[in-house]
């Protein structure tokens, strides 16, 4: 252990993954994984149990599948049905290397532009597997009856999205994410109805069982009686999810939360680059002070809605549809000829922010921090007009590719989209962060595996979109049932977990002080009070921009506001009933831990790249600046207790199949 470094974290010995077979060729190295894992017979599985927690795409596939091998498979889930989590918008597509336009695609391409979309900083072999299994994906949906758009002679359509200059974006007409869900869902349903899955509604994990230092169950708590449970496996897949809202204010459901992968991490867990967020561009803006949720438009309207603000501040007052063309700064297509309104959503956010920060931002003024600290009132929106494409298209073509979206921000901002550009605002969407794992997507703690958004991901240090789909899907339905295998074949010779160890019960009286101190806190403060307070820091410090002095004041008042919440915050109701203040303030505490953590990590990270982006380190044209030469590596940060600084793991990338490069979009 070196010594305390910017007296906020200790620097551990290197890591590295050691399961991706490096004796083959990268096109190989999956096949010879799969021919390389042991196999467990259909008989010995019906011996085994997993657990899965979630049951969004990656669960829910990966239940499914696990269930149609014949284990035995408890899926938790803290909804009233298995279902995701995750904003019901999300609806641009899933992306697949099919090359149906015949434009170029491959899967090499996938995987070139999904390692260049996150700047250089996701593991090739991983990558390169999502890329492989993609096609497979959109074969597996079809069958399963997915409605995907189709062309008028019955083939599949497809389109194009941010980062990319090639359509391999399949979609579904109206919410493709809910669809390709239907899909999982029936698959897990039908497993159900067979006997391999059980189905735990309305439980929430709120702590992972360890013993003998493999994972062996979890402890939950049923939402509606209260009552705290645990449940013992031989394995556990955690599936649970992303942790934007973190910002409080974000694109997720408000009930998404990070507890499920925060738990492991308190039991030793690497959470591996929490820093990075993503940001999304279009989404409907902020309109108030105490939203509690952001709208999520598709990307799919960068395809034929341009972007622009007026060219003068003293414009952005003026009905849009009076601007004339040469008052208009159409920005992205100005700065970046070649991909224009579809560059990176990385790139297209902080954009979107230049233009806010010179004054030139459209519609009504929020309240924010300045840079030095002071208030100030800021517009915070751009225009997304479709005038050109309904001139060029139609009405009726623009309708069939948008018309439910167009209707929804109808709904909520009372303008006509076809009538007035619509107006949007990046906001927090996916996080690229999660719980370290290797190729066999197992963390560091043997029998836990993790899927999903919930792993640190493939998408490096921003995702292309269209491609949390694809991973969630290819997590669940065709890496999990091949590398859990391996692990649950040695599983039989080792048995069955006592159920009277005492690192059980240790587990289940943690859960239990835990809620009764949250039970105890009689303040004057609602927990959404201290929510949106946290979520306020974040985005001010740690959000679309970040810089040394900021992340210091952040952590700093991270410290003070979860000080300040044992002191005053008020948790109402009874603990052995439903109880959404107390769930709250579960998730809330662990989002504490997890927010001062992204801001030791992004400080550390003294680089930009992707969605994180220091001030302190960009190019001349104002673009983000990496350093290879000192931060071209994992960052998987460990435990280091109650109250003390966490430990740095490094994890080097090696890149042998594509070439480190500044990143171009022009």
């Amino acid at each position: 252990m070196t010594e305390l470094i910017d007296g906020l974290y200790y620097e551990g010995e290197k890591i590295a993954d050691t399961k991706a077979p490096h004796s083959v060729p990268i096109d190989r190295r999956w096949e010879q994984r799969k021919f390389e894992a042991k196999l467990v017979n259909p008989a010995n599985r019906r011996k085994l149990d997993i657990i899965v927690v979630g049951s969004g795409l990656a669960g829910g596939a990966a239940a499914a599948s696990l269930g149609e091998q014949g284990y035995n498979v408890k899926v938790f889930f803290y909804q009233d049905s298995a279902r995701r989590a995750h904003s019901i918008a999300a609806q641009g597509g899933i992306n697949a290397a099919k090359n149906y336009r015949n434009d170029g695609d491959s899967v090499y391409r996938l995987f070139y532009d999904t390692v260049k979309g996150g700047d250089y900083r996701a593991r090739e072999d991983n990558v390169y597997r999502l890329a492989e299994v993609s096609a497979n994906i959109i074969d597996q949906c079809v069958a399963q009856g997915v409605p995907f758009a189709r062309e008028y002679g019955g083939l599949l359509d497809n389109r194009s999205f941010g980062g990319v200059q090639v359509s391999r974006t399949f979609y579904a007409r109206g919410q493709t994410g809910q669809q390709l869900l239907i899909g999982a869902y029936q698959a897990l349903e039908r497993q159900v109805h067979a006997g391999t899955v059980k189905e735990f509604r309305r439980h929430e994990m709120v702590e992972l069982i360890i013993v003998d230092g493999r994972a062996r169950g979890i402890v939950t708590r049923d939402m509606v009686s209260g009552k705290i449970e645990t449940h013992l496996a031989d394995a556990v897949v955690l599936a649970s999810g992303g942790y934007g809202n973190v910002f409080f204010l974000s694109t997720n459901a408000m009930g998404c939360n990070a507890t499920a992968v925060w738990r492991a991490h308190r039991k030793g867990a690497y959470f591996a680059n929490p820093c990075y967020t993503q940001i999304h561009p279009t989404c409907i803006p902020q309109s108030g002070d105490f939203q509690s949720k952001l709208t999520l438009m598709s990307e799919s309207l960068r395809n034929d809605g341009r972007i622009w603000v007026p060219k003068r501040a003293e414009d952005c007052d003026k009905d849009p549809r009076t601007i004339a063309e040469e008052d208009r700064d159409y920005y992205l297509e100005r700065i970046y000829p070649a991909f224009g309104n579809l560059v990176p959503r990385d790139i297209a956010s902080r954009q979107a922010k230049n233009m806010c920060d010179e004054g030139r931002g459209v519609g009504p003024a929020i309240r924010e921090k300045a840079p030095d600290g002071t208030e100030r009132m800021m517009r915070r929106g751009v225009y997304l007009d479709f005038s050109e494409a309904i001139g060029r298209l139609g009405k009726d073509a623009v309708s069939a590719r948008y018309g439910n979206l167009f209707e929804m921000y109808q709904r909520i901002t009372g303008d006509d989209p076809y009538e007035v550009p619509m107006r949007i605002y990046p906001a927090v969407h996916y996080t690229m962060g999660g719980l370290w794992v290797d190729y066999d997507l197992e963390s560091n703690i043997p029998g836990l595996y993790v899927g999903g958004e919930a792993n640190f991901s493939d998408h490096g240090a921003n995702r292309l979109g269209a491609s949390a789909l694809m991973q969630g899907l290819a997590d669940g339905y065709f890496v999990l049932p091949d590398t859990m295998n391996d692990y649950l074949a040695d599983m039989l010779r080792l048995g069955k977990v006592d159920p009277n160890a005492p690192e059980i019960a240790e587990a289940k009286r943690s859960v239990e002080e835990r809620i009764a101190r949250l039970m105890a806190l009689d303040g004057s403060r609602s927990v959404d009070d201290f929510h949106m307070a946290l979520g306020r820091i974040m985005w001010e410090y740690c959000g679309m921009e970040r810089r040394d002095d900021g992340l210091r004041e952040a952590i700093e008042q991270i410290r003070a506001l979860k000080e300040e919440f044992w002191r005053d915050a008020r948790v109402t109701g009874e603990a052995m009933e439903l109880n959404q203040s107390l769930e709250k303030a579960g998730r809330l505490l662990d989002f504490f831990e997890l927010a001062e953590l992204m801001c030791i990590d992004a400080l550390h990270r003294r680089e930009s790249c992707g969605g994180h982006f220091r001030a302190e380190s960009q190019t001349s044209e104002g673009e983000a600046m990496r350093h290879d030469d000192e931060f071209l590596y994992v960052a998987a940060w460990e435990w280091g207790g109650e109250d003390r600084p966490p430990i740095l793991h490094k994890e080097d990338l090696i890149y042998k199949d594509i070439e480190l490069k500044q990143r171009s979009y022009k």
